[in-house]
Parts: structure tokens; C-alpha cells; sequence
């Protein structure tokens, strides 16, 4: 079973550059961001080893929010190898989140 990891500027490449990632960009007073955290919880404890679910705050690393373009939060990419290959914005619900990552 595997968990939400909670990446920033340091640790984001390293943690993002091998396999399927499910990058979320929220901030604390994001009430949308709020509603898409169990969702998260849920879909990082059923994929397992297949895809890692990561969480950045938008306020603790804003390198990596001006990196991606953050406009708004949430804001949601599936990532491969390091690579974006799907870009979801605004709130999502699980099975259009599984169906991005096709688990």
C-alpha cells in the first residue's frame, strides 16, 4: 500500500524521474484542494507500485509552481519518466483520475 508523498522544490525531479506520477498542485486554503485529498489518499493506496501520487505546495515551492505554470489549484499532471503526459485541471473525480493514469 502506498501513500501520498508530499514533494518540494529539492525533492521533486528525483522522486518524478522513473515510472507513472500523479502530480497534484494544491495550497492550504485551496477548499477544492481539500475535497481531492481522500480522493488522492484512495488512489495512491490502490495503485500500489504501478504510480506514485505526489502532492506540491504551490506556497512552499513556487519554483516548481512557476516551473509547471501553475495558474490555479488544483491543478493536476500525469507524469511518465520524468515527462508530462497528461495535464487535468481544477477538481477530478476518481475514476477520471485512474482513467489518466490507466491503472
Amino acid at each position: 500500500m502506498s501513500e501520498v508523498l508530499y514533494l518540494n522544490d529539492e525533492t521533486f525531479d528525483a522522486q518524478t524521474s522513473e515510472g507513472l506520477v500523479l502530480v497534484d498542485f494544491w495550497a492550504e486554503w485551496c477548499g477544492p484542494c481539500k475535497m481531492l485529498a481522500p480522493i488522492l489518499d484512495e488512489i495512491a493506496a490502490e495503485a500500489g507500485d504501478k504510480a506514485k501520487v505526489v502532492k506540491i505546495n504551490i506556497e512552499e515551492s513556487m519554483n516548481l509552481a512557476k516551473r509547471f505554470a501553475v495558474r490555479s489549484v488544483p491543478a493536476l499532471y500525469v507524469m511518465r519518466d520524468g515527462e508530462i503526459i497528461k495535464s487535468l485541471p481544477g477538481v477530478q473525480n476518481k475514476s477520471a483520475l485512474i482513467q489518466a493514469l490507466e491503472l
